[in-house]
Protein backbone atom coordinates (compact mmCIF):
# COMPACT_ATOMS: atom_id res chain seq x y z
CA UNK A 1 0.00 0.00 0.00
CA UNK A 2 2.58 2.51 -1.06
CA UNK A 3 -0.08 4.93 -2.27
CA UNK A 4 -1.15 5.95 1.20
CA UNK A 5 2.30 6.58 2.61
CA UNK A 6 3.63 8.85 -0.11
CA UNK A 7 2.76 12.50 -0.54
CA UNK A 8 3.52 14.72 -3.45
CA UNK A 9 5.75 17.63 -2.62
CA UNK A 10 4.31 20.93 -3.77
CA UNK A 11 6.31 22.70 -6.40
CA UNK A 12 7.06 26.24 -5.24
CA UNK A 13 6.76 27.51 -8.82
CA UNK A 14 3.18 26.32 -9.11
CA UNK A 15 0.82 28.93 -10.43
CA UNK A 16 -2.42 29.91 -8.79
CA UNK A 17 -5.44 28.49 -10.56
CA UNK A 18 -8.10 30.89 -11.71
CA UNK A 19 -11.84 30.59 -12.09
CA UNK A 20 -11.58 30.05 -15.84
CA UNK A 21 -9.02 27.27 -15.67
CA UNK A 22 -5.94 29.37 -16.35
CA UNK A 23 -7.21 31.43 -19.29
CA UNK A 24 -6.50 34.70 -17.46
CA UNK A 25 -3.06 35.93 -16.62
CA UNK A 26 -2.29 37.31 -13.18
CA UNK A 27 -1.37 40.77 -14.45
CA UNK A 28 -4.74 41.45 -16.06
CA UNK A 29 -6.57 40.23 -12.94
CA UNK A 30 -4.43 42.48 -10.70
CA UNK A 31 -5.16 45.46 -12.96
CA UNK A 32 -8.87 44.68 -12.81
CA UNK A 33 -8.78 44.47 -9.01
CA UNK A 34 -6.88 47.77 -8.85
CA UNK A 35 -9.36 49.51 -11.10
CA UNK A 36 -12.14 48.35 -8.83
CA UNK A 37 -10.79 50.30 -5.87
CA UNK A 38 -9.97 53.59 -7.59
CA UNK A 39 -11.50 56.82 -6.33
CA UNK A 40 -15.09 58.06 -6.47
CA UNK A 41 -16.65 56.95 -9.70
CA UNK A 42 -19.69 55.61 -11.46
CA UNK A 43 -19.29 52.68 -13.83
CA UNK A 44 -21.63 50.82 -16.13
CA UNK A 45 -20.56 47.23 -16.68
CA UNK A 46 -21.68 45.57 -19.88
CA UNK A 47 -20.83 44.51 -23.39
CA UNK A 48 -22.30 47.57 -25.08
CA UNK A 49 -25.75 46.15 -25.83
CA UNK A 50 -28.94 48.22 -25.92
CA UNK A 51 -29.69 47.63 -22.22
CA UNK A 52 -26.17 48.68 -21.22
CA UNK A 53 -26.45 51.86 -23.26
CA UNK A 54 -29.90 52.57 -21.75
CA UNK A 55 -28.47 52.22 -18.23
CA UNK A 56 -25.61 54.57 -19.14
CA UNK A 57 -28.07 57.17 -20.50
CA UNK A 58 -30.28 56.90 -17.40
CA UNK A 59 -27.22 57.27 -15.16
CA UNK A 60 -26.08 60.38 -17.04
CA UNK A 61 -29.54 61.90 -16.68
CA UNK A 62 -29.61 61.07 -12.96
CA UNK A 63 -26.19 62.65 -12.39
CA UNK A 64 -27.30 65.81 -14.21
CA UNK A 65 -30.53 65.89 -12.21
CA UNK A 66 -28.57 65.67 -8.94
CA UNK A 67 -25.96 68.19 -10.18
CA UNK A 68 -23.15 65.68 -9.61
CA UNK A 69 -20.02 66.24 -11.60
CA UNK A 70 -18.98 62.60 -11.93
CA UNK A 71 -17.91 60.96 -15.15
CA UNK A 72 -19.29 57.60 -16.16
CA UNK A 73 -16.98 54.85 -17.30
CA UNK A 74 -18.45 52.10 -19.50
CA UNK A 75 -16.50 48.90 -18.78
CA UNK A 76 -16.67 46.27 -21.52
CA UNK A 77 -13.67 44.13 -20.55
CA UNK A 78 -15.02 40.83 -19.26
CA UNK A 79 -12.07 40.31 -16.88
CA UNK A 80 -12.88 43.62 -15.19
CA UNK A 81 -16.59 42.81 -15.10
CA UNK A 82 -15.85 39.42 -13.53
CA UNK A 83 -13.63 41.05 -10.90
CA UNK A 84 -16.77 42.72 -9.53
CA UNK A 85 -18.50 39.34 -9.25
CA UNK A 86 -21.13 40.33 -11.80
CA UNK A 87 -22.55 37.50 -13.88
CA UNK A 88 -25.45 39.31 -15.55
CA UNK A 89 -25.17 42.69 -17.20
CA UNK A 90 -25.84 45.56 -17.31
CA UNK A 91 -24.55 46.46 -13.87
CA UNK A 92 -24.10 49.76 -12.10
CA UNK A 93 -21.10 50.34 -9.83
CA UNK A 94 -20.88 53.38 -7.56
CA UNK A 95 -17.63 54.03 -5.69
CA UNK A 96 -16.45 50.45 -6.19
CA UNK A 97 -19.67 48.78 -5.00
CA UNK A 98 -22.10 46.97 -7.28
CA UNK A 99 -25.48 48.58 -6.60
CA UNK A 100 -27.51 47.00 -9.40
CA UNK A 101 -27.10 44.22 -11.94
CA UNK A 102 -29.14 42.35 -14.51
CA UNK A 103 -31.49 45.13 -15.57
CA UNK A 104 -31.53 48.58 -17.12
CA UNK A 105 -32.69 51.01 -14.45
CA UNK A 106 -34.84 54.05 -15.07
CA UNK A 107 -33.54 57.52 -14.26
CA UNK A 108 -35.66 57.77 -11.10
CA UNK A 109 -34.28 54.46 -9.82
CA UNK A 110 -30.70 55.61 -10.41
CA UNK A 111 -31.41 58.89 -8.60
CA UNK A 112 -32.70 56.94 -5.58
CA UNK A 113 -29.63 54.69 -5.56
CA UNK A 114 -27.21 57.61 -5.87
CA UNK A 115 -28.90 59.42 -2.98
CA UNK A 116 -28.54 56.33 -0.78
CA UNK A 117 -24.94 55.63 -1.69
CA UNK A 118 -23.65 59.19 -1.60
Amino acid sequence: MALFGKRKEKDETQTVSSCCGGGCDCESMEKAEGAKTEGASVKVLGSGCAKCNALEAATKAALEQLSMDTTIEHVTDFAKIASYGVMSTPALVVDGKVVSYGKALKTEEVVTILKKVR
